[in-house]
């Protein structure tokens, strides 16, 4: 294990110590991931003493066990353990982030926003013989118009997270100790008029974090797990799920990231294959005919290609200009030229390890053959540290990001 490196466990719910440092050999380097739990694996061998539990069974357990990478002070990776399985005296342990832990757990309550609610008439049953008329009345007065229907409470994207969240660990043995942003992302939940509420209701069996990755998807923001030190004199660990408003990360230009400085390798760049498309049909609100629709299309750098049309749907946008707007930001995605997926990198004055967050947009330069110098900003999505000094970024090109 490098110098200034240790893994430690401690009991899932108590959040007590159990290890110090565990020692614990990599098979799979930590890695996090730009709104994903993120994932490490490793083994111990061969059986230790003080990993067994005073009743014998291990003390790394499924579900049961939290296990951290410290480097040099500071949490650089933190979660659950999630499988083991023993091959002789070798332990082969799994863990991913605490947000994997929604995953398979039934939504067992209710939640609507928007719902339509249709006002009571004060009026009905006043016009018996159906002249028009109210009986009775003298002189004879029209029956009013009912009373119109309208929406009810909405709730903003990021309160419904905060709602499933709470939802999960308000039960007996589900909290993981996550601690949620409170701001809102500012967009609201179903229709405001009740004609499209949305729902989230027990009878129909709906899984958390399905749910999440449904509204991650629909509604287009990040999000991240992050585990710290409270502070320098306490052995407690804090948890949070940042929410971004929608994005996280910033531009970093006080970063480089440049070939035969600090970047080591890169991954065989590509272009955009199945995504490429140089006319993007935008599905917005409505149903049938009804359906709001944009067009957007380019002929870019390349007129020769053949054309190749992306159909996005989002029911929340309601006006020609959102629609036009998502499509352009589509399609400028789409449209990309060359991207480096992954570089390594050795910890450099350019880019120190940790002065980055995962969301950044950052300045990539490297040469590639048949293509030349490439000078591109891209976004981090993910980042894995490994034993031999080296850290392995994933990457997206800054402009395939819309929001």
């Amino acid at each position: 294990m490098p110098a200034g490196w240790r893994f430690i466990a401690t009991e899932a719910l108590t959040e007590d110590v159990l290890d110090w440092q565990v020692p614990f050999t990599l098979s799979s380097n930590p890695k996090r991931d730009l709104s994903g739990p993120g994932a490490m694996a490793g083994t111990v061998e061969p059986e230790y003493a003080r990993l067994l539990g005073p009743d014998g069974d291990p003390l790394l357990q499924e579900w049961g066990t939290k296990l951290y990478l410290e480097v040099d002070g500071a949490i650089r990776w933190g979660g659950l353990v999630t499988k083991t399985s023993y091959d002789g005296e070798r332990a082969m342990v799994s863990c991913e982030g605490f947000s994997t832990y929604p995953h398979g757990i039934p939504f067992e309550d209710y939640i609507i926003s928007g719902k339509k609610i249709t006002p009571k008439d004060p009026n009905a049953g006043k016009d018996k013989n159906h002249d028009g008329y109210l009986d009775g009345s003298k002189p004879k007065r029209k029956v009013p118009a009912a009373p119109k229907p309208y929406g009810g409470p909405r709730l903003d994207v990021y309160d419904a997270v905060r709602k499933v969240w709470s939802h999960v660990q308000s039960k007996p043995h589900g909290n993981v100790g996550l601690v949620l942003d409170t701001h809102d992302k500012g967009e609201l939940l179903g229709a405001s008029d009740g004609s499209d509420p949305w729902e989230l209701a027990w009878w129909d069996a709906p899984d958390c974090g399905s749910t999440l990755d449904t509204l991650v998807n629909q509604f287009q923001f990040d999000w991240m797990e992050t585990h710290a030190w409270k502070d320098s004199t306490s052995n407690t660990i804090t948890h949070r799920l940042r929410l971004g408003t929608p994005r996280l990360g910033r531009k970093r230009e006080d970063l480089r990231f440049a070939q035969g400085e600090n970047i080591v390798a890169i991954a065989r760049p590509e272009g955009m294959g199945d995504e490429y498309a140089d006319e993007v049909v935008v599905l917005g609100r409505g149903e049938g005919q009804k359906m709001l629709r944009s067009h957007v299309a380019t002929l870019g750098k390349w007129p020769r290609r053949l054309r190749r049309v992306a159909t996005i749907t989002d029911k929340t946008l309601s006006s020609g200009s959102a629609l036009r707007k998502r499509g352009q930001q589509e399609l400028q995605g789409r449209t990309a030229a060359l991207q480096i997926p992954a570089i390594q990198i050795v910890d450099h004055a350019n880019a120190r390890f940790g002065a980055w967050s995962l969301g950044d947009d950052v300045r990539v330069q490297v040469h590639v053959p048949w293509v030349g110098d490439v000078d591109v900003w891209h976004r981090i999505v993910s980042d894995e540290i490994s034993a031999d000094g080296l850290m392995t970024l994933t990457l997206k090109r800054s402009d395939s990001f819309h929001y």
